[in-house]
Parts: C-alpha cells; sequence; structure tokens
C-alpha cells in the first residue's frame, strides 16, 4: 500500500526522503518501512531533509587546510549519497585555480575551515540518482564552480545562477549548501551534485587539458561572448597566464583581432602561437601611442596590483575595459579617464551554468582545451609557488590517480 505523505512535508522533500529511505533499506536488506513511522522515529527535520541514519555516505580521501597558515594535508571525509537528482563523480583530475591559494589562505577574508578546494573538476560517472536523466554511469562529466543556487531568483533563470539575486550560490569549496553542509571541492576522490549543475564534457578531447575550461575557460569565454568579440572587432587581452592564454584562444576563434599586452619579451612567441594577432610589450617607451582609440573591448586577466588608466585611453568612445583578474588593492580609475569617450569600466564572474555548456560544446567543436602542467599531491606545495610567480605555462592540473 502506497505510504501516506506527512501532512507538514513538502512533496518535493518527501519524494527524495521516500527515494532514500527506499534505497537505503533495500541496499540493507531489511524491510521496507512505514514513511510516517520512520519520520518519527529519525525526528524528521525539514532542515535537514535527509536524516544521516538513513543514508550511505560516499567516503572521500583528500588534501584540505585546516588554517589559513597550514599547508595542505590528507583529509578524509564524506559526500551524500546520491539523492533522486544527484550524479556521484569520481574525480580523475582537478585544475589549480590561484583562487584556490587566495581562499585557502584567507586572502579574501571568507575562508571556512576544514577546506578541500578545487572547482575545476573532471570525472567518471558512478552513480546517478532515479530521476537522472542527462548521465549515466561511465560517463565524462565536469562541475566548475558552483554546485546549487536558489534558482527562482530573475537572475538564476536567466542562468546567471553565479550572480543569484538572493545570494544563494553554492559554491563548489569554502561554501555551505541548503541544508548547511559544508561544501568540499576537486582535491579528493569524489564529489556529489545536482545534475543540473554537472557538465557533459566532449569525448574528442584530453580529459586532463579540459578541467580548466571550469573556471579559466568560462571566466574569460563568458565576457568574450558578452561583449561580442569577433570579425572586425578589435580585442586587447592583458595578462598572459592561466586566464589570459585562454582569453587569446577564444578572441581569436571568435574571429577578432586580438591584441595581447605583457611585459615579458619571452612571452611573445608563445602569444602569437595561442592566437594573437599583435603583441605590444607594456615596458617599452611609449608603448601606448600607435593603439590609442582603437579598442573595442580589453580583458584584464591580471591578478597583481598594476595601473589600469593607460589601457583607458586605448578604448574607443563607448568601448569596455572589463577585469576578471582579482587585485587585492581597490582598482583606481582617474575620473577623465572615463568621461572622455564615454568609456566603462567593469568586470564579469565566471559564467552560468548553460554558458558553461555552450563553451564546452565550443571546445569540442573547435578542439580548445587548455595549456597545462601535469602534478600530483606530493608536489602540491611546489605547486601552488609556482602559481604565485607565475611560473606555469599555462594551468596545473592534479592527477587524482595519486590519492587511489
Amino acid at each position: 500500500m502506497q505510504d501516506a505523505q506527512p501532512k507538514d512535508l513538502p512533496h518535493r522533500l518527501y519524494k527524495q526522503y521516500r527515494f532514500q529511505l527506499s534505497a537505503t533499506t533495500s541496499s540493507l536488506n531489511i524491510p521496507k518501512l512505514d514513511v510516517d513511522t520512520a519520520v518519527s522515529a529519525a525526528n524528521f527535520d525539514l532542515a535537514h531533509p535527509i536524516p544521516r541514519r538513513f543514508t550511505q555516505m560516499i567516503k572521500t580521501h583528500g588534501y584540505a587546510a585546516q588554517s589559513a597558515t597550514t599547508p595542505l594535508a590528507l583529509f578524509d571525509y564524506e559526500h551524500r549519497e546520491p539523492g533522486p537528482k544527484d550524479v556521484h563523480i569520481e574525480i580523475d583530475f582537478c585544475g589549480i585555480c590561484h583562487s584556490d591559494i587566495h581562499q585557502a589562505r584567507n586572502e579574501w577574508g571568507n575562508a571556512i575551515y576544514p577546506m578541500v578546494p578545487g572547482h575545476e573538476i573532471l570525472g567518471t560517472v558512478k552513480q546517478v540518482g532515479a530521476e537522472v536523466t542527462k548521465f549515466k554511469v561511465g560517463d565524462l562529466a565536469a562541475i566548475g564552480c558552483m554546485v546549487d543556487s536558489c534558482r527562482i531568483c530573475a537572475s538564476c533563470k536567466a542562468g546567471e545562477e553565479q550572480y543569484c539575486d538572493n545570494h544563494a550560490t553554492v559554491f563548489t569549496y569554502n561554501s555551505k549548501d541548503k541544508q548547511g553542509n559544508l561544501t568540499f571541492g576537486g582535491y579528493g576522490t569524489n564529489i556529489v551534485a545536482d545534475e543540473s549543475f554537472v557538465l557533459k564534457v566532449p569525448t574528442n578531447l584530453d580529459p586532463a587539458a579540459v578541467a580548466p575550461l571550469l573556471c579559466a575557460g568560462i571566466t574569460t569565454y563568458s565576457p568574450l561572448k558578452h561583449w561580442n568579440a569577433g570579425p572586425g572587432k578589435k580585442i586587447g587581452v592583458v595578462g598572459l597566464g592561466g586566464l589570459g592564454h585562454m582569453a587569446l584562444k577564444f578572441s581569436h576563434a571568435f574571429g577578432a583581432h586580438t591584441v595581447m599586452f605583457t611585459t615579458s619579451p619571452g612571452k611573445i612567441e608563445d602569444a602569437k602561437k595561442l592566437g594573437a594577432d599583435e603583441v605590444v610589450l607594456t615596458k617599452e617607451p611609449n608603448w601606448h601611442a600607435a593603439h590609442a582609440g582603437t579598442f573595442d573591448f580589453i580583458l584584464d586577466c591580471v591578478s597583481a596590483d598594476h595601473d589600469i588608466n593607460p589601457y583607458l585611453a586605448l578604448l574607443k568612445r563607448d568601448a569596455v575595459y572589463c577585469t576578471v583578474g582579482v587585485p587585492e588593492t581597490p582598482i583606481s580609475v582617474h575620473a577623465f579617464s572615463v568621461v572622455a569617450g564615454r568609456k566603462s569600466v567593469t568586470g564579469s564572474a565566471i559564467g552560468g551554468i548553460k554558458e558553461t555548456q555552450e563553451m564546452l560544446d565550443f571546445c569540442g567543436k573547435h578542439n580548445i582545451v587548455s595549456d597545462i602542467e601535469m602534478t600530483s599531491f606530493d608536489k602540491l606545495d611546489e605547486a601552488w609557488t609556482r602559481v604565485i610567480k607565475g611560473d606555469v605555462k599555462y594551468r596545473f592540473v592534479l592527477d587524482l590517480k595519486s590519492l587511489k
């Protein structure tokens, strides 16, 4: 006989609870329990809709920061058993992002410990919930910077979950989910997320080199697409690193005339190979003179403190200067740098799930991946030091085999 739904239990939570309860009782080979009895026995709390006594948690091995001043170390933890709409991914690769370092060291002042970093995640689907339709066991799958949002505000409905109007974006790590549980990222062997925030991976691309697309890729793709980089447009990219090298690839693939700005003569040849039509050395005298008033859009990928005002003089009337780098000190803009020409200074943060999938599909079509250097957890401290120094071409990727 069909179990009766408790009157104070919302239908969505009731369905999720029934799925978990059924899966658990079945796996333990015990008789099916009446839901009302189980709810009462478990002292069901709507704020924590699936009591852990009825779930089989996924044991996970990873690396975590326990404080802002201690190095990452081995850390064992658990992810939830997949619910009806969840996908369980065994992680194969995770890119190292500079923001992993910023957050683990609490340089942005928002750290929650213990912290398992990593939001450039690619792996193999191990389990799916009963209502999952986009993935099956054995598929390649990816997770980027978010694993949930409010889903009901104007931004979320528009596919811009990263700008959730209710500030309810749940980030892949250093965040809390809707049940108040701490999220753990890709520096571990497993992750579980709702399929709405899991991405399909083009099978023609190198999986390890796809991982950094989940942050470095979408962070540069989104603003270039939003401000219409393409044929007939002159696009500038400031800084050749993890973000900058992807910006060059995308701007070139969009068909724009692409100019690289760098302080390093040693990066000229790399910039041209990555898609730059021109390279400007910004340490040269009067480096900006030949390009004054000629750019439609400039994307700043530099996280170190620097003066952006000379670049504003390069913009056309009504053109845009966008930063995706996040310097530690506030950006200073001279008023006349923008009022003369009605120029705009703005920023951009990753992209929504729909756009991230669009970006991955675009990369599959145009054979675009990140330039990577593989590393392992026993070399993590060295890799982080080199990221800080800018000594990597152009993105580190952790091989999770070293933890399995």
